[in-house]
């Protein structure tokens, strides 16, 4: 069942979707010099943003991740670091003006993943 899918409508009411354009995380290429360069592909997203909750405020603290932090509820899925794969977390860009902290963030934890939909925790990234 997925409850977001519920419990959006009625949230929605109060704190609307906003449209945002996710970079998706692909890997990376390597440059002759041996520098690498990040690879994105794109997609269009609804994202809430709302705050952190007190139990995701100390989740972070506990993996030291530090900035400017919200929460995100999104149908689909957003991803956030991924070692293993050689992949950095997807990055978030809303249209100018619907974050008055800055429209550039990325996806540094997922806090909960289901089918439907997942809540991720971003970060501000250098105020743009």
């Amino acid at each position: 069942m997925n409850l977001h899918g519920v419990a959006s409508a009625a949230i929605g009411s109060v704190n609307p979707f906003v449209a945002a354009t996710v970079q998706i995380s692909t890997g990376y290429t390597t440059n002759a010099d041996g520098s690498r360069v990040p690879v994105y592909g794109e997609i269009t997203i609804d994202a809430q943003v709302q705050a952190l909750t007190y139990n995701d405020l100390v989740h972070l603290d506990g993996l030291n991740i530090q900035g400017v932090r919200r929460a995100i509820y999104t149908n689909g899925y957003v991803a956030g670091i991924v070692r293993v794969d050689s992949k950095g977390g997807d990055i978030i860009t809303f249209p100018n003006g619907t974050l008055p902290e800055g429209n550039t963030w990325l996806c540094a934890f997922v806090l909960e993943q289901w089918p439907d939909w997942c809540k991720i925790a971003v970060t501000l990234q250098n105020g743009s």
